[in-house]
């Protein structure tokens, strides 16, 4: 017992972690004590501090300083026997692993843990919402239910999730062995369960949940019992975390890339992460910052937001949403990335204007800094900054719909393979173009004005991130299922799942457009009588859209155990990923791949992106240019790669 209490792993965190919340009592006695503060003992006191601090000790009993902590004491260096890198059984998932496979699975299965948590919260939800008046919940408990799914959704699911699948894929498509960061990358995943345990558990705090929506507004998150301080510190963890993990691409892309594989040959998934992880790099620091003001002001006092005491609570309102409009393309772009690979794939076509789609990528990054007051027409801003900003917000349409023609372009008399993962690309191109439509009236200001705060804005947003977002989320899972897991998924249920998900999330956003113009305001537990028959319908069908997620667990479980063994590459992709065994090779490739041409020439006779040579073996093709005239083998190496046309 002793020895599995000193070896890294649960059972050292778990004993840690109590220690950590002891060690928060006894600083916040003693401090107390020091300043003669009264009542000596104060439970919210101490529950702040352990907050911050059990998170660490919890981290360092699983073992993710160990080597820094070695390091920093200044003992001789100790050679790396990569003994916690892969992973040989189930058991190896639960502990701190630093290769980018196990810790794309990780995100991933962990991100659609806090998926279903946040989705039995929504049918909470609109199980309250079938009908008028007061069913299940009182009408804080309601507010706590819709505060936590969305913020579960958000900082849980969508944007780790495709850090996740960047994480597995990402490497391999560059034809690197690793992240160029492993310890960090692996550091990065377990800040993320922390971040989602503690929004749950904010429910069983004195007073309830956080109720103040995911965006937390001040004063409000101010002056309300302490389930509001989980959100505040979480968000601090979920943002360490993505932060983390994007410069931790950002460094990967830029220096590990494989010989051969300059910018204008890499996939589109790489370049979709590269701005992606631009925008967390720049913009998670604000919602840190705003978080870490709310925590003053409850904490300590301050008053930032205390307008009596010279606070400002528009100042809120910027710094949040100067991170969290960006933060709309952070749960997009990697979604953009995805579709471009699945279309290319599946339609046996190069992408169409392949280097404007990357330019319109970095164009997103740089407009999406420009646009966050949009969210802020009726707050009571000075009201000249309204119209700048809608025209910015038009604008930014501009890139997107780029991406929608260039997408349409590449399906277009193309060989379609209308499997799994083509279907949800195409359901995402036509749920985020109706997503895009309301998005742009919403800037338009006399519209925004009269629908605020209604159930419109309600059906946008998840037009957009959940008929966007989620829907390239599904297709991802599904095209790389077969190289994560070794297995293919079963066909029919995947389709099932497309088509029960795609007509019951219809039937669930679309009408709330209409009760949405009529006035029905959001985040309230009751209505009037007029939208009975609206609710009700859609709370039916939101069951429904419930129950398509379960067929989508089912097969995932159910194939991941038994499913047919998957080929090396079941779909015939170009991209270096497919060019290896499914699963891949501990450090990905037995021999260093060489690019030579680009990753989406499907039709063009003899293309191939890349090839594999022992090593010391010359490149025949060093000195040829991109594109098509790089051909053939080169002799001794190896390739794959369809030329379907």
């Amino acid at each position: 017992m002793a020895a599995k209490l000193r070896a890294p792993g649960l059972l050292r965190a778990g004993v840690l972690t109590l220690v950590g919340i002891a060690f928060a009592a006894i600083l916040d006695l003693t401090v107390r004590a020091a300043t003669n503060a009264e009542p000596l003992v104060n439970g919210e006191a101490i529950t702040l501090v352990a907050l911050l601090a059990a998170p660490f000790f919890f981290l360092g009993g699983l073992g993710a300083f160990d080597e820094w902590l070695y390091w920093a004491s200044g003992k001789p260096s100790r050679p790396e026997d990569h003994s916690g890198h892969g992973a040989t059984s189930w058991k190896d998932y639960f502990r701190v692993n630093t290769d980018h496979k196990v810790i794309g699975v990780q995100y991933v299965v962990t991100s659609f843990f806090f998926m279903l948590v946040g989705g039995l919260l929504a049918m909470l939800v609109r199980a309250e919402l079938a009908a008028p008046g007061a069913q299940f919940v009182d009408p804080n408990t309601y507010n706590g239910l819709f505060s936590v799914h969305a913020s579960l959704m958000i900082f849980l699911f969508i944007i780790p999730v495709f850090a996740g699948m960047a994480n597995y894929v990402l490497p391999l498509m560059i034809g690197a062995p690793d992240m160029a960061f492993p310890r960090l990358n692996a550091l990065s995943f377990w800040m993320l369960p922390i971040a989602g345990v503690m929004m749950t558990l904010s429910f069983f705090a004195p007073g309830g949940s956080f109720a103040t929506g995911w965006t937390a507004y001040a004063p409000l998150s101010t002056e309300v019992p302490m389930g509001q301080m989980f959100f505040t510190i979480g968000v601090q963890f979920a943002g360490a975390s993505s932060i983390a993990t994007a410069l931790n691409f950002l460094v990967t892309i830029i220096t590990m890339r494989a010989p051969g594989m300059s910018f204008w040959r890499m996939p589109l998934l790489v370049w979709a992460n590269f701005a992606t992880s631009l925008l967390v790099v720049i913009a998670t620091p604000f919602v840190a910052a705003s978080q870490l003001f709310v925590l003053l002001d409850y904490a300590l006092g301050f008053n930032f937001f205390n307008v009596e005491r010279g606070g400002d609570v528009l100042m809120y309102q910027h710094v949040f949403w100067f991170y969290s409009h960006p933060a709309v393309y952070i749960m997009m772009l990697p979604g953009f990335g995805i579709i471009s690979e699945v279309l290319a794939v599946k339609s046996r076509k190069p992408i169409f204007g392949y280097r404007m789609m990357a330019f319109s990528l970095l164009a997103i990054v740089l407009l999406g800094f420009t646009v966050w007051a949009h969210h802020m027409f009726v707050s009571g801003m000075q009201p000249w900054i309204r119209v700048p900003m809608m025209i910015t917000t038009a604008i930014i349409a501009v890139p997107t719909g780029i991406k929608i023609f260039s997408w349409l372009a590449t399906i277009w008399r193309g060989v379609l393979h209308l499997d799994t993962p083509m279907l949800w690309s195409l359901g995402f191109i036509t749920m985020f173009v109706l997503g895009g439509i309301s998005g742009v009236m919403l800037a338009i200001i006399p519209i925004d004005i009269h629908v605020s705060d209604t159930y419109f804005v309600v059906a946008h947003i998840h037009y957009v991130l959940y008929g966007g977002s989620v829907f390239t989320i599904f297709a991802g899972i599904y095209y790389w299922f077969p190289k994560m897991t070794g297995r293919m998924f079963d066909e029919r249920l995947g389709k099932v799942h497309f088509w029960m998900t795609f007509v019951s999330f219809n039937l669930t956003f679309a009408p709330m457009h209409l009760i949405g113009v009529q006035g029905m305001p959001r985040r309230v537990a009751d209505y009037t009588e007029q939208f009975a028959g609206w609710n009700m319908l859609i709370s039916l069908a939101s069951f429904l859209l419930g129950l398509s997620t379960l067929v989508f667990v089912y097969n995932v479980v159910a194939s991941w155990r038994g499913g047919t063994r998957a080929e090396a590459n079941p779909w015939r992709a170009m991209t270096l990923e497919w060019q290896v065994s499914s699963p891949p090779p501990i450090f990905n490739f037995d021999a260093v791949p060489t690019v030579v041409g680009g990753p989406y020439e499907y039709g063009v006779p003899g293309a191939v992106h890349g090839v594999f040579r022992p090593a010391g073996q010359p490149d025949p093709h060093a000195k040829e240019p991109a594109g098509a005239s790089a051909r053939a083998d080169a002799a001794g190496a190896t390739h794959h790669g369809g030329t379907e046309t």
